[in-house]
């Protein structure tokens, strides 16, 4: 009997879906982020554990671009839900803040102590919090960009499905595009891997936050991007979303990185003049000027 696609044993989709069995020692990419988060926060303009929201994880790492009336990336940590917070990927402002961003990092609650559809909560709560008061850091609200790596893909594949005007009382496109990086989009394997007593998943859960079962109406550009080193199933995962926004008709592409494994495919954005950052921003200035207009 098969669990999920071709897989039959959890073992099997562990071994997909648990990216840190993709590397030989995770040490070396937890000292290499320390590092480079520690300088980050050094080198720049920096407001730790700005409120969004009333509870204690509900804060926001902003790193202001020197000029006023910036685009704005919005980049969701990951983690599995579990782990991990906003400090954690400092790294990824250095680059873009330096080619005249103003990048924001949300923080979260995590799994057990809350379920996923509350992370998703707080994450759009962020981006609500970000368009009513970016500006005050040099961010122009209507240039607003959502990011994410891993378990902040699948927030990115949420926030870029979220009724914005119906929700929130916000103009529907508060967001101008979604670049999501090695992410999950079905969640439905991780109901039968070694996350599940964490994560707690359901057919309601699986079937409201999957991105790849959230597929809106009305989208807007995409810019999805996984390392070519990363497993089978992260790669098809990737393949699969970027197909099925292509297949509603709207913008998106698709790239693959090369070289690049989970824990390496987001590090680029620290290069303000890496391929990664290049075409973020490439992907931003065409949003802008083609696809994101307010007329």
């Amino acid at each position: 009997m098969k669990l999920y696609r071709q897989f039959a044993r959890q073992a099997d989709i562990d071994t997909e879906y648990n990216a840190v069995l993709s590397v030989p020692d995770l040490a070396p990419y937890i000292k290499h982020d320390t590092q480079a988060n520690q300088q980050t926060r050094e080198e720049l303009e920096y407001f730790p554990d700005v409120k969004y929201g009333p509870m204690r994880d509900e804060t926001l790492d902003i790193f202001p671009s020197a000029n006023k009336d910036s685009p704005v990336f919005v980049f969701i940590h990951g983690g599995y839900w579990r782990s991990m917070s906003s400090r954690d990927f400092s790294l990824v402002a250095r680059g873009l803040v330096a080619r005249g961003v103003t990048v924001v990092l949300p923080n979260y609650s995590l799994c057990p102590q809350v379920s996923i559809p509350e992370i998703t909560r707080q994450v759009r709560a962020s981006v609500a919090w970000v368009y009513q008061n970016i500006q005050q850091y040099n961010g122009d609200r209507n240039r607003i960009f959502v990011g994410g790596h891993s378990a902040g893909a699948q927030q990115v594949g949420m926030l870029v499905s979220t009724g914005w005007e119906r929700e929130y009382e916000l103009p529907q496109n508060i967001i101008k595009g979604g670049i999501p990086i090695s992410g999950i989009y079905d969640l439905t394997p991780l109901y039968y891997s070694w996350l599940q007593p964490t994560v707690s998943l359901n057919q309601y859960v699986i079937s409201t936050q999957s991105p790849l079962l959230q597929i809106p109406e009305h989208g807007m550009p995409l810019f999805i991007t996984v390392g070519a080193k990363e497993s089978t199933e992260f790669v098809r995962q990737s393949r699969d979303y970027h197909a099925s926004w292509i297949e509603k008709g709207f913008p998106a592409e698709l790239f693959i990185q090369p070289d690049k494994n989970h824990f390496t495919s987001f590090r680029d954005l620290n290069d303000p003049d890496s391929q990664l950052s290049e075409a973020v921003l490439r992907f931003m200035d065409v949003c802008e000027n083609r696809f994101c207009s307010d007329s």
